[in-house]
């Protein structure tokens, strides 16, 4: 069974991580959780209120990570997620992490970032030239590590699908599973 990895932490957005891992399981991939360490996440909801300048944040679902960043070979991948929330924002700091996923673009693998998630292709300096939504404040972020800011749904650019929040969910990972098709990534 060909696997896929998610490259989150603590604080990530639940409905980022969780409608990945069990889309992507129901389409057959075993589907691993990777973190800084391999532990109990604690995982956050974040909602918009009339009125809020950004979102609002609350305790959300925990869950295991399955494998510590420093643990993973890439190559045991065939694909990678990266959601959002507030995990990225420390996680762009790992040096794990961001070998990763240079690994994932050197080998052109279909990688799908949501959200806050293009903060680590940033640091992992693997945006330049690429196409990639974010959440809409990120532009900056993705302009300044030589990407090209689209807002909309899912947007794909060759192996990257991005999208700017949870409510692209199903457009995201409908993208996602045909660049997964097209790569002849098969579960």
């Amino acid at each position: 069974m060909a696997r896929i990895i998610i490259l989150t932490g603590d604080a990530a957005e639940t409905l980022e991580v969780f409608y990945p891992l069990h889309r992507l399981q129901e389409a057959g991939f075993e589907v691993h959780i990777a973190a800084p360490e391999k532990k109990k996440l604690q995982f956050v909801v974040h909602d918009f209120v009339d009125g809020y300048d950004t979102y609002t944040e609350k305790p959300g679902h925990s869950w295991d990570a399955d494998i510590a960043f420093r643990d993973v070979d890439p190559d045991d991948y065939v694909a990678a997620v990266v959601p959002g929330g507030r995990a990225p924002e420390y996680i762009r700091n790992n040096a794990d992490a961001k070998r990763i996923v240079r690994s994932m673009f050197e080998r052109n693998v279909p990688v799908a970032a949501t959200c806050h998630g293009p903060l680590l292709l940033a640091a992992a300096d693997v945006l330049k030239g690429r196409v990639t939504s974010a959440y809409p404040e990120l532009a900056i972020d993705v302009e300044l590590a030589g990407g090209v800011f689209e807002s909309g749904g899912a947007v794909v650019d060759g192996n990257l699908v991005s999208a700017r929040a949870w409510p692209d969910n199903g457009t995201w990972m409908g993208q996602f599973v045909k660049v997964l098709e097209e790569a002849r990534v098969l579960a």
